[in-house]
C-alpha cells in the first residue's frame, strides 16, 4: 500500500509519534528577545526592533525599503489600496491559492479574475494569463487595462508563489507590463527561495511575506512589505501608521489611514528568528531532497524547485496519480498522527467568489485532486 510507504518515509525523518505538517521553532536567543522587549515596555508600534527587522529585510532581499505589518493579509490589503484597487474594479490572481490572496482584493471593494495556473511551478501561468488578457482585456484610451464585458478596470496582477517555488515570474511580469499592469508578488510563502538569484519579492513592483506561525520564520503573526520603488514604499508606510503625519505630539492625519503596524514585540521575535533563516532553508532544502529520493523511487511524483528556482522547499509536496490516490494517503497518515494535507480548495469554489470570472482552471482542478503536502518542519526533523 502506497499510503504505508509514504508513512514510513514520513517517520524516517520525523521519529515523534505525533507530527504536524510545519511548526516553528524557537531557541534561547528567540526566548531571550522576547524577554527583554516585555521588560523595556516598548512592545506596542514604536521600538528599535520594527526599524531593525525592516532594515534587515530590505538588506536580506537587497531591496531598497521594507515595511512590517500586522500580518501577510494587510500587506496584502494596504499594498493594493495604495495601487488604487477599489470598489467596481477587477485584480487579476490564481484560485489555488490561500483564501487570503483574494480576500485581501475584496477588501478593497475590487473582484478577483481567476488565471490557471501551470504544472511547472503551481502558480500563475504565464501563457494562460497571455490568453485570457488577449481574449477578455482592451487597452482604453487613458491606457488603462479595462475588461471587456463590463468596461471596469483591471488595476493589478496578484499571483503567489505556491509551497514557496517561484514563479515564471520573468514572463510574467513581461505580460504585465504590455498590459500596463502593475505585478505583486504574494511571496508570503517563499522568504529564503530566489529566482534567477534575485530574492522573490523584488521582481515586480513589491513583494509580501508572512511571519504567520507556521511559515519559514515566524514573529507569531505578521508579515512585510518589500520595494524597490522608494516613493511607492514611503506612501505604505505611511498609510501603515494611520497616516500620521510625524510630530513630537501633536496629532494629525492627512488621509485615511491603517493601523497595520507591527507591535515591537513581534519585530523582536522576528530580528531573531531571521538569523536562523539560512540554517532553516538548508535543512529544508537537504529534508526535500530526502523526500525526493525516497518518494519517487515508490512512484509518486515528488514537486522539486522550477527552472532557475531556488526555492525555500517551505512545504514538500507529492502529486499523486489521482484523487483516489491523495485521498488514501491524506486519510490514513492522519489517523497515524501524521498531519499531511491536500491543497486548498481552488478559491473560485468558494461561494463568495463562485461568480468572479476566470479561464477554464484545468492544470488548477488537477493539481488540487492530486497535491498532498508532507510535515516539513525544521523542528524535531533528524537531518537538522
Amino acid at each position: 500500500m502506497i499510503e504505508k510507504k509514504v508513512l514510513e518515509i514520513i517517520r524516517s525523518i520525523y521519529p515523534a509519534k505525533s507530527i504536524p505538517l510545519h511548526e516553528p521553532f524557537f531557541d534561547e536567543e528567540d526566548i531571550a528577545i522576547v524577554a527583554d522587549t516585555v521588560t523595556s515596555s516598548f512592545v506596542s508600534s514604536v521600538g528599535e526592533h520594527v526599524v531593525t527587522f525592516e532594515k534587515e529585510l530590505a538588506e536580506l532581499t537587497k531591496s531598497q525599503m521594507a515595511v512590517v505589518t500586522s500580518n501577510a493579509t494587510s500587506a496584502l490589503h494596504i499594498t493594493l489600496h495604495a495601487l488604487g484597487v477599489s470598489y467596481n474594479t477587477y485584480v487579476l490572481t490564481q484560485a489555488l491559492s490561500f483564501v487570503a490572496t483574494s480576500n485581501a482584493i475584496r477588501h478593497c471593494g475590487s473582484n478577483p479574475i481567476f488565471i490557471d495556473i501551470n504544472k511547472e511551478t503551481l502558480g500563475m501561468c504565464p501563457d494562460a494569463l497571455s490568453s485570457w488578457l488577449e481574449e477578455y482585456a482592451d487597452i482604453n484610451d487613458r491606457d488603462e487595462c479595462i475588461y471587456k464585458a463590463d468596461g471596469r478596470k483591471i488595476k493589478s496582477c496578484l499571483p503567489m508563489h505556491t509551497f514557496g517555488h517561484s514563479l515564471q515570474i520573468d514572463r510574467l511580469i513581461s505580460v504585465c507590463k504590455r498590459w500596463n499592469l502593475p505585478l505583486v508578488e504574494d511571496a508570503a510563502e517563499a522568504l529564503g527561495t530566489q529566482y534567477a538569484s534575485q530574492s522573490v519579492g523584488t521582481l515586480g513592483l513589491a513583494g509580501i511575506f508572512s511571519f504567520n506561525g507556521n511559515k519559514i520564520i515566524t514573529t507569531g503573526g505578521g508579515g512585510a512589505i518589500i520595494t524597490n520603488d522608494e516613493d511607492f514604499g514611503r506612501k505604505i508606510k505611511h498609510l501603515s501608521t494611520t497616516a500620521k503625519i510625524q510630530h513630537p505630539y501633536n496629532f494629525y492625519h492627512d488621509e485615511v489611514g491603517f493601523n497595520y503596524r507591527m507591535p515591537n514585540l513581534n519585530a523582536a521575535l522576528g530580528v531573531s528568528q531571521l538569523k536562523k533563516l539560512k540554517l532553516f532553508v538548508d535543512t529544508k532544502r537537504d529534508i526535500a531532497s530526502y523526500y525526493h529520493s525516497h518518494i519517487e523511487n515508490e512512484g509518486l511524483r515528488f514537486f522539486i524547485e522550477p527552472n532557475l528556482c531556488k526555492s525555500n522547499y517551505w512545504l514538500n509536496t507529492i502529486i499523486c496519480n489521482e484523487e483516489n490516490q491523495r485521498n488514501q494517503i491524506i486519510e490514513f497518515t492522519n489517523s497515524q498522527g501524521v498531519n499531511t494535507r491536500p491543497a486548498w480548495a481552488p478559491l473560485n469554489t468558494l461561494p463568495m467568489y463562485q461568480s468572479c470570472p476566470s479561464d477554464e482552471l484545468k492544470v488548477t482542478d488537477w493539481a488540487y485532486k492530486r497535491i498532498v503536502n508532507l510535515p516539513s518542519s525544521f523542528n524535531g526533523c533528524v537531518l537538522a
